[in-house]
């Protein structure tokens, strides 16, 4: 009985997403072919349509799942403490320091590295 149910959500959310996928296409293809008309109002077609593809597309199962999924995101990030501006500047002079510092050290391997591979094999750069 609980299969019955499970492929019935499923087909239904195909056409879900057939309908989606047929409301975006017809939004691209309008806007191609009504060029001629003003720019605003194309856009403002284009974007109710968007809005009701992306509500039909949250009413799916993947759809639910995907706005859990930013629900829990979102409320992460509120938990990030973020650096303050002083924090964010030091770290950034120190990275740039240290890159600094790791291709001076570069470089003068890199040099040292030429000249014995010339005395090696007798070839002068």
């Amino acid at each position: 009985m609980s299969v019955n149910t499970e492929n019935q959500g499923n087909s239904l959310d195909i056409v879900k997403w057939i309908i989606v996928v047929a409301l975006l296409v017809a939004a691209v293809v309008g806007n191609n072919m009504y060029g001629d008309m003003s720019v605003a109002l194309r856009a403002l077609a284009v974007v109710i349509i968007v809005v009701i593809a992306g509500f039909i597309a949250a009413k799916t199962e993947k759809g639910s799942t995907f706005l859990g999924f930013a629900k829990d995101s979102r409320t992460e990030v509120r938990k990030v403490v973020w650096p303050s501006r002083k924090e964010a500047t030091q770290t950034t002079l120190i990275v740039l320091a240290a890159t600094v510092v790791v291709a001076l050290l570069l470089w003068g391997l890199d040099g040292i590295l030429v000249r014995v591979v010339g005395l090696a094999t007798g070839i002068r750069i």
